[in-house]
């Protein structure tokens, strides 16, 4: 049990350190970028890397190292955007439910049910489909399909809290339902809740590649993670560096916060 405990807290230290390399390289990215993420330059076409291009450069002479840093932040953008929307709404959901039971519960919970059954991307891919591709409208995609998630893991810990005797103590007290559920309940969930967000940011990371890959995502000429292994996936043979940086990103991405959100379960 001892020997579990380290290597959990090693995994957890190791993923803290990795998100927090990660999030400096996307954070300098937002003031600086040693050239132009869209600058073009025909005479420099899939130059390999170097020291004047880290990561080479692509079919359009432009730096990958430029456009990995503009296109990380704009990846983890929608992922931050996207999880706080169905965060902030699928908590209130989960509360309401999971806290007043009754109809109110069953309606909403089958309609839950009837969301989730259908794979999370197909929905999003359904979503902007109707809406058209672009930034915004898959932000609002992905944000709405991950509703149910979050609204299904709160309305679990509403469901065991509501019947604890600190609860019923502020009953009898003359606490209202709000400030029970937000005061009294909703902080106990944090553990819980904290994982949720962070499987979430991970999932919002490889949707977002996955659509901006198809073309249904983020446009040209602005970067993303999955629209520059898009662009990258003609040039394997000839520049295989072009698919390897993004590819790297996302990968050193999930894994690290995957390493935070096992340390937060198991410390909990």
């Amino acid at each position: 049990m001892i020997s579990f405990k380290r290597k959990n807290n090693t995994n957890f230290i190791i993923g803290c350190i990795m998100t927090g390399v990660i999030a400096l390289f996307v954070l300098v990215g937002v003031f600086y970028t040693p050239y132009d993420p869209n600058q073009m330059n025909g005479s420099l076409k899939n130059v390999s890397p170097s020291l004047s291009h880290l990561f080479g450069t692509d079919n359009f002479g432009r730096d990958i190292f430029s456009r990995v840093m503009e296109g990380a932040g704009t990846t983890f953008m929608i992922a931050v955007i996207t999880v706080l929307i169905g965060a902030g709404i699928g908590i209130l959901l989960g509360a309401v439910t999971g806290y007043f039971g009754g109809v109110l519960d069953e309606v909403l919970m089958r309609v839950n049910d009837s969301v989730t059954s259908f794979p999370s991307i197909l929905l999003a891919l359904v979503f902007v489909s109707i809406l058209g591709a672009g930034t915004y409208n898959i932000v609002l995609a992905l944000g709405i399909i991950f509703i149910p998630s979050f609204a299904r893991v709160v309305r679990s810990e509403f469901l065991i809290y509501r019947e604890m005797d600190f609860v019923k103590n502020a009953k009898l007290m003359g606490a209202g339902h709000l400030r029970i559920m937000f005061v009294h309940i909703l902080p106990n969930t944090k553990p819980i809740l904290l994982t949720s967000l962070m499987i979430g940011f991970n999932n919002a990371v490889l949707a977002e590649a996955g659509m901006s890959y198809l073309g249904l995502g983020v446009q040209p000429p602005q970067a993303s993670l999955g629209r520059m292994l898009s662009e990258a996936q003609a040039y394997l043979l000839y520049a295989p560096w072009y698919a390897l940086a993004p590819g790297l990103m996302i990968v050193m991405t999930v894994l690290s916060v995957n390493l935070m959100s096992g340390g937060a379960v198991n410390e909990r």
